[in-house]
């Protein structure tokens, strides 16, 4: 039985979508590898757990710099595992370019080296100077190079540079963790009682800045009290998103939920907003969720990213060009206005999710790349 180190910067029950994948890729091998996970602590002390039987080594973290996490044993844990486990293959989740020197410096030549680039460094400047060397000895040294779209493999000059070591294997929905409940049922009822004769939008994720929460809250200003708009999720600009929305009734912010509550206000929304404006959301996989429950999205465009592959424009939802606020509220206003359309292009989305990212699908596509290396 071969043997599998995956490196991710966190891991469940960190929630986030790069975890989400990187519990994937373990879950697909938990039959046929021997499986450790490395990462970071959220606390600053080491510790050891186990998650579906894997043994989890987390690195304690004592400060963070631009979002990436910094730790003092770091380096001799991911040193001592590589040669107490002695790995067949490695597969890294990046970005996390500080762990990217202490694997360059410890992995020998043996193991096979999988780099799963969920996404380039972007709007951190002074890191995406930092790290280009290592970056490029990286993608050097890696067997494989996995991209979550084929629009990113292209985009991005990393991968555009070793386009024979790259496969597409599209970022999956876990079907397990978004089938419904009783008591999803029984909130999302009370849901749709309170807000008869709305239209209900919701939108999903971190309150960072590449997420685009701000145009959304903007866009909420020019559409009539029909809609009523929830957003759930928290981060490092929520504070400012509150202070944008003013007194605009319209916002709701819910903050962290529980699944059941997640699913509830899947299954009621009449539009997903997904408002992301950069390449750092290379793929969305919140956005793949949403058009699950057969609902219409409304994206902004996104050059080489992911996000207008999982949701076409004119098919599986709306897609404006990006930051236009006002296109992205006549967008909304326009599905408002049409039963017919929101209820065919929730369906189509909903199609193209089941046939193209599911977890089912994600599995066969990650074994076939690994095999085949």
């Amino acid at each position: 039985m071969k043997k599998i180190l995956h490196i991710s910067k966190y891991y469940y029950p960190f929630r986030g979508g790069t975890e989400q994948i990187a519990q994937d890729c373990v879950n697909s091998f938990a039959d046929s590898h021997e499986q450790r996970v490395i990462c970071f602590h959220h606390e600053k002390k080491d510790g050891r757990d186990q998650v579906d039987g894997v043994d989890i080594i987390r690195c304690g973290c004592f400060a963070k710099i631009s979002s990436q996490p910094l730790s003092l044993s770091y380096g001799r844990i991911l040193r001592d595992t590589l040669k107490d486990f002695q790995p067949d293959i490695v597969i890294f989740h990046y970005p996390n370019p500080f762990v990217a020197h202490y694997l360059l410096k410890y992995l020998s030549a043996a193991p096979k080296l999988i780099v799963y680039w969920h996404l380039d460094i972007i709007k951190q400047t002074l890191l995406r100077r930092l790290f280009v060397r290592q970056n490029h000895k990286l993608v050097k040294r890696a067997d494989l190079l996995i991209a979550t779209s084929p629009g990113y493999a292209q985009w991005s000059p990393y991968l555009n540079s070793a386009k024979e070591k790259c496969k597409v294997v599209p970022n999956c929905i876990n079907v397990e963790r978004l089938a419904f409940s009783d008591k999803a049922q029984e909130i999302a009822n009370k849901i749709r009682d309170k807000y008869k004769e709305k239209i209900i939008c919701l939108a999903v994720g971190r309150h960072t800045e590449y997420k685009g929460f701000k145009y959304l809250v903007q866009a909420s200003k020019l559409l009539d009290d029909r809609f009523e708009i929830f957003i759930i999720g928290s981060g490092e600009e929520t504070e400012h998103l509150i202070q944008e929305a003013g007194n605009d009734q319209k916002i709701h912010f819910l903050g962290a939920v529980d699944d059941d509550e997640l699913k509830a206000y899947l299954s009621t929304m009449d539009i997903f907003c997904f408002p992301s404006i950069t390449n750092n959301e290379a793929f969305g996989l919140a956005l793949a969720e949403g058009m699950y429950y057969g609902k219409p999205a409304v994206t902004f465009h996104i050059p080489g990213s992911g996000v207008n592959y999982v949701c076409r424009n004119g098919k599986d939802g709306i897609e404006v060009p990006n930051r236009d606020v006002s296109a992205y509220a006549k967008a909304m206003t326009a599905l408002a206005n049409n039963p017919r359309l929101r209820k065919e292009l929730g369906e189509n989305g909903k199609q193209h999710v089941m046939d193209n990212f599911l977890n089912t699908q994600f599995k066969y596509n990650i074994q076939k790349a690994v095999d085949g290396i």
